[in-house]
């Protein structure tokens, strides 16, 4: 299962995006309550969207960015039924991806 919920809607011109990322985003400055060491930083680094094999978005994030972590952009060109690709890599090398079709 993708850690990454995605809607796309087109309406007129542009098309709305919205995407929930299931990711905990750690800082690195927190502290574990139980052991007193601290947590490693471990957070989302990059989000692609693609639309039709055509980047649409790249977003550069840091460990500012909250737990589970909401998008939401616009963009013009796509209609019903086009593919849009959304993936992220994190500062660990992990990675996920999702498709869905523009509504």
């Amino acid at each position: 299962m993708s850690s990454i919920k995605v809607r796309a809607q087109a309406a007129g011109e542009s098309t709305t995006v919205k995407c929930l990322i299931s990711h905990p985003m750690e800082t690195g400055q927190r502290k574990d309550s139980k052991t007193g060491k601290m947590i490693p930083a471990h957070f989302i680094q990059e989000v692609n969207a693609e639309h039709n094999g055509n980047n649409v978005l790249t977003a550069l994030w840091g460990p500012a960015i909250s737990k589970n972590p909401y998008l939401s952009f616009k963009f013009s060109g796509a209609k019903a039924g086009d593919t849009l690709k959304i993936s992220w890599t994190d500062n660990e090398g992990n990675t996920d991806s999702v498709e869905t079709k523009v509504s």
